[in-house]
């Protein structure tokens, strides 16, 4: 009796680990309950949206509300779920197992996803601290991290961002350098000496200049006025095109490095599969000539 528990418990598990982990079954595509997660998350970031508008009646508001606490209570059921099939995996048995797996970074942006929210609502006393339950469901942005486990592009970019980070780093330096100089420069040319504009009375206030005009957004809300500071600002706005466009290229080409690797090794698994078919197939090929010939 006891064997059979245990039994259909491993079974149970089985399936359930197949139907939530991505890539565990043999069908492709999504199946239904990350299907039903990734409609859950949308649904999530809408009722985030529609809490914000005060417009919306009491009815809506407290049906919203309501629908909230749903999603938690099914995203935390999920991830007690995905906790218990994690087991399948040989990598998470056991206790020492588990607790890897609570440490992962898709188990860390589930737990984030309900927790936070889940223990304010039942912690605090009803219309108490509404304004800090509202900035922790700015959280559920943390639900975008469910969405990548199942849509490849956000592994892809993942792993772009990894293959470029030191050069992203590099040009990310390169700016930071460039705006603290215009800055520095703009502050002497127009603040202490010039028109002596308060904008850019200290280099703290024209970093802001600097930041806008290297982006080349331009808000037009701060501008030299003195011809020295035009010059130099000119300069500033060209030399921003390049800081711009610099972390774009590298990026561009990481992105196509990592797509081109995918798809070489997913010709290279290809291929292995086959040379496997092929081999067996001669291997029962040579077995049926040798019961022939005997």
């Amino acid at each position: 009796m006891v064997s059979h528990q245990v039994t259909t418990q491993v079974g149970l598990r089985k399936k359930l680990y197949q139907q939530m982990e991505q890539g565990a079954r043999d069908k492709s595509g999504l199946s239904f309950i990350n299907l039903t997660i990734i409609t859950l998350v949308l649904l999530s970031f809408l009722a985030l949206a529609l809490e914000t508008e005060d417009t919306l009646g009491p009815i809506w508001q407290n049906g919203i509300a309501v629908f909230n606490l749903i999603i938690v209570g099914i995203f935390a059921i999920e991830y007690l779920a995905r906790l218990w099939v994690a087991g399948e995996n040989p990598e998470y048995r056991g206790v020492r197992g588990r607790l890897r797996y609570m440490v992962t970074p898709y188990a860390l942006a589930d737990l984030i996803a309900f927790l936070p929210e889940l223990l304010w609502v039942l912690l605090t006393p009803a219309g108490q601290g509404d304004e800090i339950l509202m900035v922790l469901r700015v959280l559920r942005l943390a639900r975008l991290a469910k969405l990548a486990r199942f849509v490849p592009a956000f592994d892809v970019l993942g792993a772009t961002v990894q293959r470029a980070g030191a050069q992203l780093l590099t040009t990310l330096a390169m700016a930071l350098a460039l705006v603290y100089v215009s800055a520095v420069a703009l502050y002497f040319i127009e603040g202490v000496g010039g028109q002596q504009q308060e904008n850019f009375g200290s280099i703290p206030r024209a970093v802001w200049w600097a930041i806008a005009t290297l982006t080349t957004v331009g808000y037009g809300d701060v501008y030299p006025v003195t011809p020295l500071g035009r010059v130099f600002a000119s300069v500033i706005a060209l030399a921003g095109i390049g800081v711009v466009a610099l972390p774009a290229g590298v990026f561009a080409s990481a992105f196509s490095d990592e797509l081109r690797e995918r798809e070489v090794s997913k010709l290279k698994r290809r291929v292995e599969t086959v040379e496997a078919e092929n081999e067996a197939l001669e291997e029962e090929l040579e077995e049926e000539l040798t019961h022939h010939h005997d």
